[in-house]
């Protein structure tokens, strides 16, 4: 609970900071666009906006995640980083949509630029992006982080391909109409790189939001590893499930022989071990059910033997396991 807590402070301390510089630069780049006429750098102002509002909506998500579980939200918070990362990504693929607009524009109807403030104010953003995303990079373990994370890497590189542009017109000519075409074709290389990043976020977090198995777990690689574990005869309605970002539930049933309670916790303890060390699932729910046939497969037993079997001897293990870092 410790780690959790303090985990949960840094996050917030470098999100705030994020948050001041991000502001600052969004003005002066703003001010320098509109003074320049490059629509680069004014694609950059309204970008570094949207990533003010992802920073300011990723800070109040850490302070929901840090929430403790009640009777009527069971499972916290969790989610509420998932669902910040959410509307993040949503809103940069529309800004994408409008710098690509805007940029198909300028094509038709060039403007002339000027070169040397757009180099020294994108110089300012990528040193200021830059160390923004390394403070972000060091505590991007869940999607919400990484979704800012994502914002503040792309701003740097995009900003860097401003100097570029920059640089090129400063070198062919700042009244050649060659130069200003480079203007507007930066900005939808900015665009596509923000769409390409936002639309990994959008698959990634609606997969959690709708109950999709999690990235990286294989259901057919639990079966097996379950099936293995010596006193399990087969593995079935099996469900997997992120509650966050970082946290996985199973629920399965697992048909066993008709054995004492005693032997069954022993199963127990080794299949919560194994999906422990090999999966990563801390929250478990277990149901047991019994047969009389030393083997599951092939037997077939008649219905109301089944039924009344179950009736009698089914009962169920409900294995509940937080690690610390969501125990409440």
């Amino acid at each position: 609970m410790h780690v959790h807590v303090s985990s949960t402070g840094k996050m917030q301390r470098i999100l705030r900071i994020s948050l001041a510089a991000t502001l600052g630069y969004v003005a002066l780049t703003l001010l320098a666009g509109l003074r320049a006429h490059s629509l680069a750098l004014v694609s950059e102002a309204g970008h570094n906006a949207s990533d003010a509002l992802a920073l300011l909506l990723s800070f109040v998500a850490v302070h929901f995640q840090s929430r403790p579980a009640t009777d009527e939200k069971t499972f916290g918070y969790q989610r509420a980083g998932v669902l910040a990362a959410f509307l993040n990504a949503l809103t940069l693929i529309l800004l994408s949509l409008w710098i690509t607009f805007e940029a198909i524009h300028r094509f038709t109807e060039p403007a002339p630029v000027q070169p040397r403030i757009m180099m020294l104010v994108a110089a300012a953003g990528v040193l200021m992006n830059g160390v923004v995303a390394l403070m972000l990079w060091k505590v991007s373990h869940d999607v919400n982080m990484r979704s800012v994370f994502v914002h503040m890497l792309g701003d740097t590189l995009s900003t860097a391909a401003v100097i570029v542009g920059g640089v090129v017109i400063w070198f062919t000519g700042r009244s050649g109409h060659a130069a200003v075409w480079i203007d507007p074709a930066l900005s939808l290389g900015i665009a596509a790189l923000i769409l390409w990043s936002s639309i990994g976020i959008v698959r990634e977090t609606l997969n959690i939001l709708l109950e999709g198995t999690p990235r990286g777990v294989s259901l057919m690689e639990i079966r097996t590893r379950l099936v293995s574990i010596e006193g399990v005869q087969d593995v079935h309605d099996l469900h997997v499930w992120s509650l966050g970002s970082q946290t996985s539930a199973l629920a399965s049933h697992v048909t066993i022989a008709d054995i004492p309670p005693s032997e069954s916790a022993l199963i127990l303890e080794q299949i919560n071990g194994t999906l422990k060390r090999y999966f990563r699932i801390h929250h478990t729910t277990i149901q047991f059910e019994h047969t009389n046939c030393p083997v599951a497969h092939g037997c077939v037993m008649p219905v109301d033997e089944v039924s009344a079997h179950s009736h009698h001897h089914g009962h169920s293990h409900d294995g509940h396991n937080h690690d610390h870092e969501h125990s409440h």
